[in-house]
């Protein structure tokens, strides 16, 4: 759990880097949108990636068990839609910026561009919001000695019940149906 404490706690910066380029790649003219945005675009895309795989290893190991840890994985998962969806909108940016060279009637100016920009950065700041939280929460209970307790006894009991003793006579047999 403490290499995915450390994880978590990377991708709120992360996050917070790539929605300030976006917002400076937005308040320029967006003259070359393939040489501007899809380089964000591209990392914003690999940076949910890597998090989608994270939620996905979180959910297959012990952290759902734990306290607060299905719920937290659940907002993971909301906060990996968000990073997707602002590479998406990043996407987005450079599809209607290009168009003009495409069709006569196409925005000439670079605004539904910029507001697909701030929309992803919007998006990237709520995900770091969950990310930053998320991640505080598990630090904290890691690095008390009676949340990890309380987890260790969770867990045993997700993993099911203990052996117990064999029953002294055997069960009654089921009773037959006529039909």
């Amino acid at each position: 759990m403490t290499e995915h404490t450390r994880l978590l706690g990377e991708v709120a910066p992360a996050l917070e880097e790539l929605s300030a380029e976006a917002a400076r790649i937005r308040e320029g003219g967006i003259a070359k949108p393939v040489r501007e945005i899809a380089p964000l675009s591209l990392r914003v895309h690999e940076l949910a990636m890597q998090c989608t795989r994270q939620v996905h290893d979180l959910s297959v190991s012990q952290y759902p068990a734990m306290k607060d840890g299905a719920e937290n994985l659940a907002h993971l998962v909301g906060a990996c839609s968000q990073i997707s969806l602002a590479a998406t909108l990043c996407n987005l940016a450079v599809h209607h910026r290009t168009e003009i060279l495409l069709y006569e009637d196409a925005d000439s100016t670079p605004a539904t561009s910029r507001d697909q920009l701030r929309r992803a950065g919007v998006e990237m700041q709520r995900a770091a919001t969950t990310y930053r939280a998320v991640a505080r929460g598990l630090s904290r209970r890691l690095a008390s000695s009676s949340a990890r307790a309380e987890d260790r006894q969770l867990i045993a009991e997700a993993q099911g019940p203990s052996p117990q003793k064999a029953p002294s006579a055997p069960p009654a047999p089921a009773a037959r149906r006529r039909v």
